[in-house]
């Protein structure tokens, strides 16, 4: 990962969902997920390039389990688009849960791109919404800027960084998961899933030290 570690004007990081919703105290708090936050900044800021990606839902949505009679958080139900995973409420619009974590660092973040904010369908992917057809406008913005290799990191490794990874190999750039710029959920095995799957579609997990 030697050629990883030199950061040009075609590479961009790639910041997923360092909420505070989703950070110890939040109502989807990740284990540790405060704890990767110095690393984010000491990677963004050695890039000249950073997207930010922001959970954005109104309320009542859909992913919500409280939207669904009975069903409780973590519970599995069928959508159009396919099974989803019911959540606690979390990362409300215009909540202090859906504001970044107030220590993230990246004030030369050139883009910020809110997902999940349609009511009917979930959102993991800085990409795709969870329809897997429904674009966010960040391929395009990517490739306007002819920024070709992705370094990902955020909360968490086992939902929204993995979706991310995985839509941006499959729309032809090149994508980097820095594990230890991450935190997972593992629901079900759902970590272990996450590594297999990014192997097998050539997304290394990388760590920050082979950058020195």
């Amino acid at each position: 990962m030697n050629e990883a570690a030199r950061f040009g004007d075609e590479d961009v990081l790639i910041v997923v969902d360092v909420q505070n919703d989703f950070c110890p105290g939040g109502a989807l708090a990740v284990p540790q997920g405060d704890e990767i936050i110095p690393i984010v900044n000491g990677l963004a800021a050695r890039f000249r390039n950073v997207v930010l990606t922001q959970d954005w839902h109104p309320l009542g949505h859909s992913s919500f389990a409280s939207s669904h009679h009975g069903k409780k958080p973590f519970d599995t139900v069928p959508m159009e688009y396919g099974p989803q995973v019911l959540w606690p409420d979390h990362c409300v619009q215009d909540t202090p849960g859906a504001e970044f974590h107030r220590a993230l660092r990246a004030p030369h973040a050139a883009l910020i791109v809110r997902k999940g904010f349609r009511r009917a369908i979930d959102s993991y992917s800085a990409f795709f919404e969870n329809d897997r057809k429904t674009p966010t406008g960040l391929t395009g913005y990517l490739r306007e800027r002819g920024l070709t290799r992705l370094f990902l990191a955020g909360l968490a490794f086992d939902f929204c960084v993995r979706y991310s990874a995985e839509d941006a190999r499959r729309q032809g750039f090149d994508a980097f998961v820095i594990e230890d710029g991450c935190r997972g959920i593992d629901v079900d095995g759902s970590v272990a899933a996450t590594r297999k799957s990014l192997a097998a579609i050539g997304v290394p997990c990388i760590r920050t030290q082979e950058f020195a």
